[in-house]
């Protein structure tokens, strides 16, 4: 493929650009190859993008070059991206909205891919067809090691997680970040907005007070040496998460990969849950999503 091309996808008419550069210099990977691996992984990644606004993280000089966060949809997006304004609370004056893009089809993704995003972030909750913002519908627990604690200790935090919540009725399903740690999700119903936080910031305490040796709920980087931090604040209405199977922006294109428990318990080295965009791709061909079920296991959060 050339620099530039355009395609149709979808009865839409792309242009796509720079599509040789280089993206992530270690593995070789270029512009190109994300948005194939976004193009492949449509089928299973949009269901967990619907609904959402999504906070673009954009690489136009690939990952060791600078970044910005993109909550605004950019000037020349084309007519037909869907996007849905939300109050932006702690913005500076003159920016207390901005016009998230909803990717919910593949000629969107395609045209975020070509914005060199390579990661796609979304909040716990969703919007209306009129754009109305809906209460929390996931209970998210970022699990982030403190070096030299890697995904391994991170795997035992998440058993540990995973007891807790099945012990109120949840389904638990777990990913890697991408990165060094982890994610756990429950698919939930509540009544009020902060009530998920409320929970998770509740359980977040009592493992770190049971588990002191490997347990922390406080950001603080003096306690988290060896340990595992329990974020709870991915909680937050203002708070994203990496969405499962987006990019991650490190030397290889790892990829947010949804884990069976299995994998979980059975992790003794950091790589053994480490996946780029191709084996991905495979894991998704051969198993489909582990995150399919998801949202058909909500259960109301106890009180």
């Amino acid at each position: 493929m050339g620099e530039t091309a355009t395609v149709r996808v979808d009865g839409r008419v792309l242009r796509l650009s720079n599509l040789g550069k280089v993206l992530f210099p270690e593995h070789g990977f270029t512009k190109a190859e994300v948005i194939d691996y976004y193009s492949r992984i449509a089928p299973v990644l949009l269901p967990h993008l619907a609904g959402r606004p999504v906070t673009l993280r954009r690489y136009p000089d690939g990952v060791d070059g600078p970044s910005f966060y993109e909550k605004n949809v950019p000037r020349h997006a084309p007519d037909w991206v869907r996007t849905v304004r939300i109050e932006t609370p702690g913005s500076a004056r003159g920016h207390e909205y901005a016009d998230f893009v909803l990717v919910e089809d593949l000629p969107t993704l395609v045209w975020v891919a070509n914005l060199a995003a390579l990661e796609l972030h979304v909040p716990q909750w969703g919007v209306g067809p009129r754009g109305g913002r809906h209460t929390p519908d996931l209970l998210v627990f970022d699990l982030d090691p403190g070096t030299p604690a890697t995904v391994v200790e991170c795997c035992r935090v998440a058993m540990l997680v995973r007891a807790e919540l099945e012990r109120d009725g949840m389904a638990v399903f777990a990913k890697t970040s991408g990165s060094k740690g982890m994610q756990l999700y429950a698919a939930v119903e509540v009544s009020a907005p902060e009530r998920t936080a409320e929970y998770a910031k509740d359980l977040a305490q009592r493992l770190a007070a049971e588990h002191p040796e490997l347990v922390v709920s406080t950001m603080a980087k003096a306690v988290r040496r060896g340990k595992v931090l329990i974020d709870w604040s991915q909680n937050n209405r203002g708070k994203t998460t990496v969405a499962p199977y987006s990019l991650r922006a490190r030397s290889r294109p790892a990829v947010s990969t949804p884990v069976s428990w299995a994998e979980v318990e059975a992790c003794a080295r950091a790589e053994d849950l480490v996946f780029l965009a191709a084996d991905v791709v495979a894991r998704v061909t051969h198993g489909g999503d582990l995150f399919a079920e998801l949202r058909d296991k909500a259960v109301r959060l106890p009180k």
